[in-house]
């Protein structure tokens, strides 16, 4: 397979009046041309500032880069100039944000923000945009298309304006979409229509996605593989499959649990994980879930385990034998 992004050892910070916090800390993985991958999560975890810290976009919230690589297609982002990113964004690598709504500017009409997006990546008149525009819209299965290119954000519905953000996200044929997020506040008959047509995009484009969501349901129906971060680490790489029958990490483990079953009994209540992910300025020594973890010991909290293989999969883990050989629970079954 053909790897279209690279990430290694990326480190990622904020700025603040205790100095740099680091929000992402030492994060390595790839994606396949024509791969969708999931980056699996609670709020916190680190999932949307690695994908800014891709698009080089943490620069302009008071972040900072403090060391890694980001490969795409084998050329470094991270020594590009604003200009040359400028470039890549959007026409190489486009992103779609959580909330469509703030996403979207107020005082243009749907059209102009579309035919915009193409203009800026490509040298063709305002007539032609808007037809492209037009297209796109058709495309991503809005109805009525003339009439909504002349519309305003504020009179579409949530999952309408999520389709024109997809649409201006596909403007220039990126080889790599960045979802982030994507059906947030979208009610699940909105977000099965969402989460197809990004399906049917990619398998039409052969267009890689990478999928940043909380929700590990999602992630279990649209990825070839997940990683599972936590508190700026990641904790797990693995095929979905692999995954969902046996997870080897107890964040995993914890993760699956917490997901209602098909076939679950009346009355019985959902696992949980107990405690909260730790802000950047509290991150324990040791395993960052150590001190939610049922199978924590002394060295856990001690020494901070590295994300090695094990059984073509990746965890970072103490006691991940243990869970082997528990066999960690069939969850494919039963999802």
């Amino acid at each position: 397979m053909v790897k279209i992004l690279e990430v290694e050892n990326l480190v990622t910070g904020y700025k603040g009046k205790d100095g740099v916090l680091k929000a992402v800390d030492g994060v390595s993985f790839d994606i396949n041309r024509g791969e969708t991958v999931c980056i699996v999560g609670e709020s916190g975890s680190g999932k949307s500032v690695a994908s800014m810290s891709i698009m080089r976009l943490v620069e302009f919230e008071n972040g900072i880069i403090l060391d890694g690589s980001i490969k795409f297609n084998n050329e470094e982002l991270r020594t590009k100039s604003n200009d040359e990113m400028r470039k890549i964004r959007g026409s190489k690598i486009s992103m779609i944000f959580q909330e469509p709504l703030t996403a979207l500017n107020p005082v243009f009409t749907i059209g102009k923000q579309i035919a915009e997006a193409i203009r800026f990546h490509h040298k063709v008149s305002n007539k032609d945009a808007m037809e492209r525009a037009e297209e796109l819209i058709r495309l991503v299965g809005i109805s009525e298309p003339k009439t909504r290119l002349e519309q305003y954000p504020h009179e579409l519905s949530g999952g309408m304006r999520q389709r024109v953000m997809i649409a201006i996200a596909l403007a220039s044929e990126p080889e790599l979409l960045i979802a982030d997020e994507p059906t947030t506040a979208l009610d699940v008959t909105i977000e099965a229509q969402i989460l197809e047509l990004l399906r049917q995009i990619r398998q039409d484009r052969n267009m890689s996605i990478m999928l940043i969501t909380h929700d590990i349901g999602v992630a279990a129906e649209m990825s070839n593989r997940i990683i599972i971060m936590y508190a700026g680490k990641i904790m797990e790489i693995g095929n979905t499959i692999d995954i969902f029958n046996q997870p080897y990490h107890p964040y995993t483990k914890g993760l699956l649990e917490s997901v209602p079953k098909m076939d679950g009994k009346r009355g019985v209540p959902l696992q949980s994980i107990q405690g909260s992910i730790p802000s950047i300025n509290e991150i324990p020594a040791g395993c960052r879930f150590s001190p939610r973890c049922p199978y924590a010991t002394e060295k856990c909290f001690q020494e901070q385990p590295l994300l090695e293989f094990k059984n073509n999969r990746q965890v970072a883990c103490w006691h991940v034998d243990l869970l082997i050989k528990n066999k960690g629970g069939e969850f494919i079954e039963s999802y």
